[in-house]
Order: structure tokens, then C-alpha cells, then sequence
């Protein structure tokens, strides 16, 4: 290695510096200069793939961790205490003494520190040290290297099942269509497969892959921490430029599959890999009990130099009192004796290390353990642990425990937060007419059943194919023949087949409308000539874009994937219509039962299946799927396993599958259809336009293999197709067209009503030169660097006009369980439920509804405006109109509980500066609030409106992406770790797996955490103050000289072990009232609330109770022994000793559920006590020179008075806090004291008298979510034929008008 001057390598560092600030960079191959030195590499001013998360290195961790714990300014405190005793004219006993307690605390957290530094070390070492294959120009082929010896602007080749060691490029994959799949569970936590895709045009797909060949310059952006976007060209030598984007950047630590290899260009490498940029370890937050905590320190420190100054200028008229110089004041070596003033002054200082304990040195470490026992018992609630999914909660940041019993808000998202996200096909119109799929619906209905949930789906076992099946033939004799298996089993069963993501058998089953089968198979006769007429059918084309128009990646069960998708199991039938008949069996008792569907299980059309498999095209092909099909094409099919990006996808996928077209295959250029026929169509995918939040929708533009068209099928949201139609009113909709488009409207809104996700499915057909035009205009704004994201949407908006509505979808997302229960019981505790969703207001509104966030005697008012005006009239009417129904006499005890629905336009307004303050006052006037049409960035908007203008406590959950920004902008953030990754979750402070899961986690454990930690933090000021003030009533008979009448070693072992850990114990183990009374009386938890238990109140009632205590232990025995001939430390000692019972005593009272351990540590306290007491008075007898505690305490203990004293202090001094306690029980019990009380009857007692209460506060059972399965609407069907639902005028408010809703009326407000 050759020398370099200090200034070359200045140079060199400040280079490097500009070169990875720059915002693109210039990247080449590494190849051509292989083994030459670092300083002539073109990359080497970009860091390596090695990476380093310690904090600490074993040479400097001494000065590095003292520097990190001197950020806590009460251990600068007590260091500066320690010093000061050093100080000879101020020190107040022996120096090396007063090191021990702070010396005790920094070692303990040093070693805490050190152990997980250590750790993060060895795990260091085992990630860079994997071996990975690195292309070496000397040795012409790919050798083992290990992941930290990899370079930006190496050639990286990874092999199936292999992680990535670094953010490559992907130059070549195995696969002849240039693709390859990855896993990014690791990285996001999502199951599905992602694809990504080569670079075109960069490097030949066959033979395989030269890296010495590659000779471009690849220029990227700058490293960031967005996982979704991707900024890069590849430059070629002709100057040519080839875009590339996310989708052909394989992610660091993602798992390749499905591939057998593929090679990369590594562009980021080490710590600018994106992996590692989100990787930000465990967040840190302070909770508003720790924020309390320091203003009370605070206080304390203020106590503490008010002590200190009285002992001070006591000590100076004291000096000044003396007549003359007495003996036991040392002059110094030239016999002065320093002034009473400036002798005063240094009493002052004196004091203050006397009297240091006032602040409680080992409380902050006391929270931490306390918190660690919480954390532990929280994880480990089995209540809180979800079977299905193998998971239990998780505590990401451990330091807020606490605020779990302070909630006041709730923010909640609603798509797989309070829902299951799993997306069931439930309807669809096409071409202006409505399919129900009534079957579909007897099936989901017969699956929430609670004894039978999926069972059936599961023990469905072959049978004979039957020429014609009813109801009445198949009997209601054997509804008991399959249910043997548990609903444990029937759920263990569908997580063995649901490993990908979206492929539960609730989500992939779907049983054909038989109306719509006989349409599709009239369309396939009519047009089964290779003519060029296929096409046309819009039935087929529906069915097509479903199966097309989406990113569903296409795998086989065999593939190499470790978690490999099984297939169904052989005792599952393949022909939907005996999978119906199955699912009757177990329908008809149900079906009955229900009051509101006028018909019987006899009404619903019989198909006779003989017909429908005997239809055949020209072709001789069957029409349809349902025909039984070959073994071996029949094992073909369930070997196809789909991975969808969403659960929509999914849904539709599966729901094209069922009518028969059937995805069959994707790759980067085409897209293989199965259709009824049998006959496959092979699409050439020419374009693909990504769904994203502003569009709404996204698109497939494709070539039809046989009418040779180009064809651009789009999904999306209603509200953003529908205009893209041109509108019904466009002068260029022909009169069919406006009448399809009003059909279809209608059909979505009365599927909004019923609960339903609508999307609407549109056609495009795009001639030849559009086209190409077109993709001129892409391929420019693909090589784009600045601007991108906005140019390739302006080409997507471009291509995206006159498009022609096919049809539309409902997709039911169902209520997770007990959602409803617990909504219900957050609310009686006193918490503000809100719902922000991007729903539309109708979907949003019916959720409401099932989830009982809104309920039917409720006051809902529904906002909605389109300008400001309008937005600020609406506000001050309603606030107004609110205020007058609550303070109308009339309505003091019938006045409904208001609800809040507003859209996301008007929420925008109301969150403009000027009328904030009118949202908030009526938010905050309204028990639940419902957003609907709101963006990510408003979601966390409302909250921080909320937090910050309120000043309350809250807690936003949900579970994807878009729900990241408001889980960090509230108090406590909630993920739940759902099917659409662990982004929410890795955001959050806690994870959960279930909604209904929050219940007792805010109900239970939250006020447990709550109730404990202040209760402990309120004992240790009482206990600290109580004992230094026995040292603080002395000094008023030993002239304020900072003298102690205890010894100093016991002293310090007063507080670091004989009452250290009675209240730690207190902290973890105290239970005030059990889990089944909190969760049955939800009010409990109002205690928590607000200023809750720690206030200003209960701090200085309980230092107040700290002094009078002490007066009292320190002046009984002074009258007691006044006049006798007793030594200082004679006395002293039953000081000590009441002292301790007293404190202890004291705890004993404030416990409100004794165990053995609570037994085992407070006798265990006073036992070690007397024991190390009794040890030290025998052995230390020049401890702590001149003082001789020697037989101080054996003396004592044969004195009858020693025991006396102890005993009447103790009761004095705790006389009043019991009598106190007792009063307070008898005249004025608490909510607590009554919920202990239900604790001691017998549960069966309890849970009846729970049940009356909750009866008569309107807390009876949950109505399950069921929604209504009413006939096909139609045009001629009323909107108001739902009753159920709302009708059309109570969801859209007009600018100048406020809907007030109540159960059986609607009244317009003028304004």
C-alpha cells in the first residue's frame, strides 16, 4: 500500500463527500479496474456493503456511554453532588460514600448498554459475513465473496431462494421473459411475490449474460428511503437512453423466487441501501406521565433548595447566638475561624448533600424495570394472542406503556382495521344489468354460522356428477354429516392453504350467477367463429379485464418458492353447482330463521346441469367451465397459485376464474387467458399503467390475438371513471351509453348502501396511430429524471379519455370479529371513536352502522359542501344547531348522542386555519366522527388538529401504507399487522393482530399500567421525602450543622435495597381491579383520563402526608428519650427503624391485591433490615471513622421502650392516611372501590350483575354484520327499498343545508 499525504487524502474525503451528496451519480463498471488500488477505483467515493449498527467501539465505550448517560440531567446531578463532597469545607460525610449510589446506577446501565451493543455487534458480523457470488474479471467466471466485500459497480449474481446483499440493478434473469420474483416479507413485511424486470434493451436475453461486455454508464438518484420509487437511466456508448424504475431494482434483504438465477449491478450498497435507510430501530417517545414526572422533580428540587436555604441561615443565627467560640469549632492552621456568613454559605452546600435523596436517584431506573415487567406480562396475555396468524402483540416502544390507559381519541382506519381485508365477489352489473349471485351469498352466509365457520368449504368430499340437483331431492337429513371437525380445525385447515396472501378459500371460492352463466354461454355460442367478433361481447370483455387488468403474479404450487401454495385437497369438488348443493345442506335452517327475506330455499332457481354441459361451440369446445374436465387439466388448474399486491385483485381474479376465464400465465410482455371455451388466448401486454392515489384507478393496454386491436382495459373507482366517460350528458354518448352508465350508477350506489367496495370495469379500443404517438411520449418521460412521476401520469391521464363502461363490481370486506362489541366498550369508557377511510360516504356510512359507531337513535349529521362559503355556513349552523338541542330543557334526558359524517373535500375546508376552531368545537360535541374521501395526509392532519388543539391523549390504528403518517402523529400508534404488510406495523409504538384485541389492551392493560406506574411514582417522592425529612427536623437541634443521627452506610441502604423494592413490586404485580370486571365495566377506565391519578392534587397531598409522617416518627422518639443520656446514634436508630415500617406500612395500605410475592418482598424487606442491621452494627465498627455504630441495634432490641416507640410512631403516622381511607370507602366509594367490591362476589353473581348493568346502559348482545341480500335493483326499484340503509338525500348535503339524521326522520335546517 503505497503512502498518501494528509492533504491527498483530505482531498480525497471532501471529493467523496460531494460525490454522494450530489443528487445523481455516475456509475460504472468495477471490472476493468479490478485489482488496481482504492485510489484509481471510479466508485470508491461510495460506501461498501459492509454496515455497522453499534453504537459503541471497545476502545472508546467508556467515555462514549458516560457522554450518552450524562443526557440525563438528574444523573449530572448527583455527579455534581459526589464531587462537591469532595470538597473539604462542604463535604457532609466520607467522599468515596457519597460515590456508591450514583456509581451503582451507571454501572448497572452501562452494562444494559453494553450487552446490546454487543449484541448488535454479533449480528453485524453474521449478516456481512454471508456468502454471496461476486463476477472476478481475473478469474472470468462468479466466485464467493461475502456480503461485505461487495462494491458499487460489482456484478452480483443471486441464485433462487437467496437473499440480496445489496440494491442491484437487474441486468439478466434465468427466466426467457427477463423476469424474476422476490419476496419482500423481510423488507415490508407483504407474502406476495413482487416481479420485477430486466432493463431492456441493455443486454441480451440468450445466451446468458456477460458482465466484461457491459459498458454503459448507469446514472441514479441520490439514496433515499422511499421503498416504492426508483430514479435511474442506463446510458448507453451511443449516447442512447433506457429508463428504469422500482421494477427492475432488486431490493437488500428481499428473498429471490421462483427463479433460478439472475445478475445485478449493484447501484447502492451498505448503509444507502433503502433497506437499511428505513431501518431506524425502536422509537423513542415520552409519555405525558414522564413529562408530569420532571415538572414534579422539578418541584421537588425547588423543596430541596428551600430546606437547604433555612439550614443555612439557621446555621448562621446560630453562629451568631453563640456567646463565644465553643470548642468543637476548629480554627484553621493560623487559628481563624471563617465568618458565620461565608461559613453559611458553605452550609448550604453541606446541606445539599445531606438532604440529595429528596430526588430519587433510582426512580428512573425503578420506571424502567417496572415497565420491562409490564411489557412482559403484556406480551405474553394470551387473550391478546391471535391463533390464526401465530402471533402475539408486540411492544415497539417500550417507554409508553403508561399512556395506554390515558386514550382519550381513537383514530382508526377502516379497510383491514376494522375489517378483515379479505376481499368476497358479492355482485356485479354489466352492460346496465344487475347479477346478485344469490347463491354466493348462501354460501358466505352459511360460513357466519358461528359453529361452522368455513367448515364446510373445507369437508366438502367428491361426489358423482348428478344430471340435476334440488333441494327438496338432497334433503336437510344429513346437515350434520361433515361437522365433525372443530371451528379450531376448520381455521387451522385455511391457514394451510392461505400461506400466500388473499387465498383463503372465503376469498378464492365463488359460485357463479346462473342468470349471468347462460348469458356467457349465448355470448361464447354467438360469436365462437375466429372472425373477429369475440370481442365484441361486453360480457366477455367484463370478464376479460378482470382477469387482465390487474398485476397478479401467476406461480405453481411447484415452483421453487419455500412457502409453497398448496393445492386443494383431492376431497374438494370442482363443479361450483355440487359445491352449492353442499352448502344448502347447511343453509336451509338458516335461511328459514331469517324474518327479513320473504321467500323459501324452494323459490331459488333450479339449473339444470345437463343442459349447460352439453353446449358446445363450432369448435366442439365446452362453453363454460362448469363442465367437468379432464384429471390431469383439472390438476393443472389447482396447481395455478396467484399472488396478488392487493386484495381487490385477488377478488376479481378469482371471481373471472369461477365464470372461466382463467389467468393462466403473465410475463413482462403478454398474459395468457383460459376462457370457457377451453381455447387459451395469449394478450400482448404493450403497457402497463400502475394504479396510484391520485388516479385511482389503473390500466392494461394490450393487443387482442385475434381481432389484432389494441385494447386498454381500466379499473377504478367509480367517481374517477365515471368521468372519464365523458359523462351521460357528453353530447358524444349515444343514448344506449347514458342509459347504461345511469343503470350502472345506480347499481353502485345501492351497493355502497349495502356496505360493498365498488370499482367500475371500462374499455378502450386505441387505433394504431394514437399509439404510437403515445408511446413516443412514454418512453420520453420513462428516461426523464426530474419530473418523472408527474410526466409518466400525464401520459397515463392522456391515454385514459373516452373509455367505455363494461360494468361494475361490489366487493364485500367483512367486519372483523367483535368489532362491534368493542367499539362499544371504548365508547362507554369515555373514548372519542373516529373512522377516517377513503370510502365513499355511502360505504363509509354503512360500515358505521355494522360496527356500531353510529347507531340507529343516534344524531348523525352528514356534512358535505363544494366551496368555503358553503363549508363555513354548514359549520356555524350546525355548531349552533347543536348547542340548542342540548341546552333545550326538553331534551335533558332524551337528547341522541350526536354523530359526525363528513367528506374529504369539506374536511379540507374545515381545516383551513380560520375554521379550525368552529371543526374542532363540534367535533369534540360528537361522540364518534366519520371521515370519509380522506387522503393519507389527512388522515394524520385530523390528528394532529385533535392532539394539538384539545390537548388530549391519542391513538390512531390501522394496518397499511396510508395509515403510516397518522399511526406517527398521534400519542400512541397502533399497527395491526394485517395482509397488506408490516409498514403500519414497523411505524407503530404497539402491533397488534386483531382489532378487537385494543379492547383489552386500553381497557385492562392499559389502565393497569396506567394505575400502577403513578401510584409508584407518587409512593417514591412520599417515601424519599418522608426520610430526609427526619434528617431536616435534626438540624433544628444540632445547630443546622448537616449532622446526621443515622449512620451513612445505612443510610444509603435505606434506599438502595431495604425499600427499593417493595414498590418495583407495587409497580409490576399491583391489580386494583381483575380483567373481567374491567372489560365488563368499561367506565373504569375514565380514572385514567385526563389528569387521572397522578395530579397536582395527589403529589402534594402525599408530601404533605411525607412531612407530617416525619414529624411524627422523628419527634415521639424525641420526647421520648429527652433527658436521658442516649448517644446520637441511640437515638437514631428507632428513627430508622419506624421509619421503615412506617414507609412500609404505608405501601401496604395503597395495596389493593395481595399475592405471595407481594408477602415475600415486603417481609423479605423488613427482614434484610434487621439482618445486614444487626450484621454491621456487630462487624464495621470503624466503617465510617469517628462515628461506632458497634451493638447500636442489639442494645436496642433488648430494650422494651425500642419496641414501644416503633410501635406507637408507626400507628400515629399512619393513623390519619387509614382513617382517611376508610372514611373515604364508607361515605364516597370510588368507581375502583365498587369494581373491587364485584371482585369479591362469586363470578356467576358478578357476571349477572355486570349483565343487568350493561342491559340498563344499553350495552347489550352486538348485533352481528350481516348485510341484507335484497333482489337485483334496478332502475324501476326505489332507492328507499333498502330499509335498512339511507336513502340517496340523507348522504349528500346541499351547500346551504344540514342533514340531521335520526332513526325514523330527516329534517333539513335552513341557514
Amino acid at each position: 500500500m503505497t503512502w498518501r499525504s494528509p492533504l491527498a487524502l483530505m482531498r480525497d474525503a471532501l471529493q467523496g463527500q460531494r460525490a454522494r451528496e450530489r443528487e445523481l451519480r455516475n456509475l460504472v463498471s468495477n471490472l476493468p479496474y479490478e485489482g488496481l488500488e482504492k485510489a484509481k477505483q471510479p466508485n470508491r467515493f461510495f460506501p461498501s456493503n459492509a454496515i455497522k449498527t453499534t453504537k459503541y467501539s471497545l476502545l472508546f465505550f467508556l467515555p462514549m456511554n458516560l457522554y450518552e448517560q450524562f443526557h440525563r440531567m438528574a444523573n449530572l446531578y448527583f455527579v455534581g453532588l459526589a464531587i462537591l463532597n469532595f470538597i473539604p469545607v462542604v463535604n457532609a460525610f466520607q467522599p468515596e460514600v457519597g460515590l456508591i449510589p450514583i456509581c451503582v446506577i451507571m454501572c448497572l446501565t452501562a452494562l444494559k448498554d453494553a450487552w446490546e451493543d454487543f449484541r448488535r455487534y454479533q449480528s453485524d458480523r453474521k449478516i456481512n459475513s454471508l456468502p454471496c457470488l461476486i463476477y472476478s474479471r481475473r478469474e472470468k467466471r462468479y466466485v464467493e465473496r461475502r456480503w461485505k466485500d461487495v462494491q458499487v459497480g460489482d456484478f452480483v449474481k443471486v441464485l433462487c431462494n437467496e437473499i440480496i446483499p445489496a440494491d442491484l440493478l437487474l441486468l439478466y434473469s434465468s427466466d426467457p421473459n427477463g423476469v424474476c420474483h422476490i419476496e419482500t416479507a423481510n423488507l415490508d413485511g407483504e407474502t406476495n411475490l413482487k416481479q420485477r424486470t430486466v432493463v431492456s434493451g441493455i443486454c441480451p436475453l440468450n445466451p446468458g449474460f456477460e458482465p466484461e461486455s457491459f459498458n454503459a454508464v448507469v446514472v441514479c438518484e441520490k439514496p433515499n428511503i422511499n421503498l416504492n420509487h426508483f430514479k435511474c437511466f442506463v446510458e448507453k456508448p451511443d449516447k442512447d437512453k433506457v429508463g428504469a424504475s422500482i421494477e427492475s431494482l432488486l431490493l437488500r434483504g428481499c428473498t429471490m423466487r421462483n427463479t433460478n438465477h439472475a445478475v445485478g449491478f449493484v447501484v447502492y450498497a451498505g448503509h444507502e441501501t433503502k433497506s437499511m435507510l428505513n431501518n431506524n430501530g425502536s422509537r423513542y417517545k415520552r409519555s405525558k406521565l414522564e413529562r408530569k414526572l420532571n415538572i414534579d422533580v422539578f418541584f421537588c428540587l425547588i423543596l430541596l433548595l428551600t430546606m437547604c436555604l433555612i439550614g443555612a441561615f439557621g446555621h448562621y443565627l446560630w453562629l451568631k447566638s453563640l456567646p463565644d467560640v465553643p470548642p468543637f469549632l476548629v480554627p484553621d492552621s493560623n487559628g481563624h475561624l471563617d465568618d458565620p456568613s461565608l461559613t453559611s454559605f458553605y452550609m448550604f452546600f453541606t446541606m445539599i448533600i445531606l438532604l440529595q435523596i429528596l430526588i430519587p436517584i433510582s426512580l428512573y431506573v425503578s420506571i424502567e424495570l417496572v415497565k420491562v415487567g409490564q411489557i412482559f406480562f403484556i406480551t405474553n396475555d394470551m387473550d391478546l394472542y391471535d391463533e390464526e396468524t401465530d402471533s402475539r402483540v408486540q411492544c415497539r416502544a417500550l417507554n409508553i406503556t403508561e399512556d395506554l390507559g390515558q386514550i382519550e381519541y381513537v383514530f382508526s382506519d377502516k379497510t383491514g382495521t376494522l375489517t378483515e381485508n379479505k376481499m368476497v365477489f358479492r355482485r356485479c352489473s354489466i352492460m346496465g344489468t344487475e347479477y346478485s349471485h344469490r347463491e354466493n351469498a348462501i354460501r358466505l352466509a352459511v360460513l357466519d354460522e358461528p359453529e361452522s365457520e368455513e367448515e364446510v368449504i373445507f369437508n366438502q368430499h367428491q361426489q358423482l356428477p348428478r344430471t340435476r340437483w334440488s333441494l327438496e331431492a338432497e334433503g336437510i337429513s344429513s346437515i350434520d354429516t361433515h361437522r365433525h371437525g372443530s371451528r379450531h380445525r376448520s381455521k387451522v385447515a385455511a391457514n394451510a392453504q392461505s400461506d400466500v396472501a388473499f387465498s383463503s378459500p372465503l376469498e378464492t371460492e365463488v359460485i357463479p350467477d346462473q342468470k349471468l352463466l347462460e348469458q356467457i354461454s349465448r355470448a361464447e355460442s354467438g360469436s365462437g367463429r375466429r372472425d373477429g367478433s369475440r370481442g365484441m361481447d361486453p360480457h366477455l370483455d367484463f370478464f376479460l379485464a378482470l382477469a387482465i387488468c390487474n398485476t397478479v403474479v401467476v406461480s405453481l404450487a411447484t415452483d421453487h418458492r419455500q412457502r409453497v401454495c398448496t393445492s386443494a385437497p383431492s376431497s374438494q369438488t370442482n363443479n361450483p353447482l355440487e359445491a352449492f348443493s353442499n352448502l344448502v345442506k347447511k343453509a336451509g335452517t338458516l335461511f328459514q330463521r331469517k324474518s327479513n327475506r320473504n321467500r323459501t330455499l324452494s323459490e331459488i332457481p333450479v339449473t339444470d346441469s345437463s343442459k349447460t354441459d352439453s353446449r358446445a361451440d363450432s369448435n366442439g369446445l365446452q362453453t363454460h367451465s362448469l363442465h367437468p374436465q379432464s384429471a390431469a387439466l383439472t390438476a393443472a388448474l389447482e396447481d395455478l397459485c396467484y399472488e396478488a399486491e392487493s386484495p381487490d385483485e385477488a377478488a376479481l381474479v378469482y371471481a373471472a376464474k369461477a365464470y372461466g376465464f382463467i389467468l393462466m400465465a403473465r410475463t413482462p410482455g403478454s398474459v395468457t387467458v383460459r376462457l370457457p371455451s377451453g381455447e387459451e388466448l395469449v394478450f400482448e401486454v404493450l403497457e402497463t399503467l400502475t394504479f396510484d392515489s391520485n388516479r385511482k384507478r389503473m390500466s392494461v393496454l394490450v393487443r387482442n390475438p385475434i381481432t389484432k386491436e389494441y385494447v386498454l382495459y381500466t379499473k377504478g373507482a367509480d367517481y374517477a371513471i365515471m368521468e372519464l366517460l365523458g359523462t351521460p350528458y357528453a353530447e358524444n354518448i349515444s343514448s344506449i351509453q347514458k342509459s347504461i352508465a345511469a343503470d350502472t350508477q345506480h347499481h353502485l350506489d345501492c351497493y355502497a348502501k349495502e356496505g360493498l367496495r365498488t370499482l367500475c370495469i371500462t374499455k378502450k379500443v386505441v387505433s394504431e396511430n394514437e399509439y404510437q404517438r403515445w408511446l413516443g411520449e412514454r418512453k420520453r418521460a420513462r428516461a426523464a429524471i426530474e419530473s418523472r412521476e408527474e410526466l409518466i401520469m400525464q401520459t397515463s391521464v392522456q391515454l385514459e379519455t373516452n373509455l367505455t363502461l363494461l360494468g361494475a363490481t361490489g366487493i364485500e370486506d367483512r367486519l372483523q370479529e367483535n368489532v362491534p362489541d368493542s367499539i362499544m366498550a371504548l365508547r362507554e369508557a369515555g373514548i372519542h371513536v373516529w373512522v377516517l377511510t377513503g370510502d365513499k360516504p355511502e360505504t363509509a356510512v354503512n360500515i358505521g352502522y355494522a360496527c356500531r359507531l353510529l347507531e340507529e337513535e343516534d344524531l348523525v349529521i352528514n356534512m358535505s359542501c363544494t366551496n368555503k362559503l358553503a363549508c363555513t355556513s354548514i359549520l356555524d349552523c350546525t355548531l349552533e344547531e347543536v348547542r340548542r338541542y342540548g341546552e333545550d330543557p326538553r331534551n335533558v334526558d332524551t337528547a341522541p348522542n350526536t354523530s359526525l359524517v363528513i367528506d374529504g373535500n369539506t374536511l379540507a375546508m374545515a381545516m383551513s386555519p380560520d375554521l379550525q376552531g368552529r371543526f374542532v368545537d363540534l367535533a369534540k360535541r360528537c361522540r364518534s366522527v366519520l371521515c370519509c374521501r380522506v387522503t393519507p395526509l389527512q388522515k394524520s392532519g385530523v390528528v394532529k388538529l385533535v392532539r394539538e388543539k384539545l390537548k388530549v391523549m391519542t391513538l390512531a390504528v390501522g394496518d397499511g401504507a396510508n395509515d403510516v403518517n397518522m399511526i406517527q402523529a398521534a400519542d400512541v400508534g397502533i399497527g395491526i399487522s394485517g395482509q397488506e404488510g408490516m409498514q403500519a406495523v414497523m411505524a407503530s409504538d404497539f402491533a397488534i393482530s386483531r382489532f378487537k384485541h385494543l379492547k383489552k389492551l386500553l381497557l385492562v392493560h392499559g389502565h393497569w399500567c396506567y394505575t400502577r406506574l403513578a401510584n409508584m411514582i407518587i409512593y417514591f417522592f412520599y417515601k424519599n421525602v418522608a426520610y430526609v425529612n427526619l434528617l431536616f427536623w435534626y438540624q433544628f437541634f444540632c445547630g443546622f450543622s448537616a449532622t446526621a443521627m443515622i449512620d451513612y452506610w445505612l443510610m444509603i441502604f435505606f434506599n438502595l435495597f431495604f425499600t427499593s423494592t417493595p414498590p418495583i413490586m407495587f409497580g409490576i404485580f399491583d391489580k386494583d381491579v381483575s380483567a373481567e370486571v374491567l372489560q365488563g365495566v368499561p367506565e373504569l377506565y375514565r380514572t385514567g383520563q385526563g389528569k387521572g391519578d397522578y395530579n397536582y392534587l395527589t403529589f402534594w397531598i402525599s408530601i404533605l402526608d411525607a412531612f407530617y409522617q416525619s414529624l411524627v416518627c422523628f419527634f415521639i422518639p424525641y420526647w421520648a428519650y429527652q433527658g436521658s443520656d442516649v448517644d446520637i446514634f441511640t437515638f437514631g436508630t428507632p428513627l430508622n427503624t419506624t421509619a421503615l415500617f412506617t414507609i412500609l406500612l404505608h405501601l401496604a395500605i395503597e395495596i389493593k391485591s395481595w399475592t405471595v410475592v407481594h408477602w415475600i418482598i415486603m417481609v423479605g424487606s423488613v427482614l434484610l433490615y434487621f439482618v445486614v442491621t444487626l450484621a454491621y452494627s456487630a462487624l464495621c465498627v470503624t466503617c465510617n471513622p469517628p462515628s461506632n455504630p458497634y451493638w447500636i441495634l442489639q442494645s436496642q432490641m433488648a430494650d422494651p421502650m425500642f419496641y414501644l416507640i416503633c410501635t406507637l410512631t408507626t400507628v400515629v403516622a399512619l393513623l390519619p392516611r387509614y382513617t382517611f381511607h376508610v372514611l373515604k370507602n364508607s361515605v364516597a366509594p370510588s368507581p375502583l372501590l365498587q369494581g373491587r367490591q364485584l371482585d369479591r362476589m362469586d363470578g356467576s353473581t358478578r357476571d349477572q350483575w355486570i349483565k343487568e348493568w350493561r342491559g340498563f346502559r344499553g350495552g347489550m348482545s352486538v348485533k352481528r354484520y350481516e348485510l341484507s341480500d335484497p333482489p337485483s335493483p334496478t332502475l324501476e326499484t326505489p332507492a328507499d327499498y333498502f330499509p335498512e340503509s339511507l336513502t340517496d338525500a340523507d348522504l349528500t348535503g346541499d351547500d346551504l343545508s344540514l342533514n340531521v339524521i335520526t332513526r325514523n326522520h330527516q329534517r333539513d335546517v335552513p341557514t
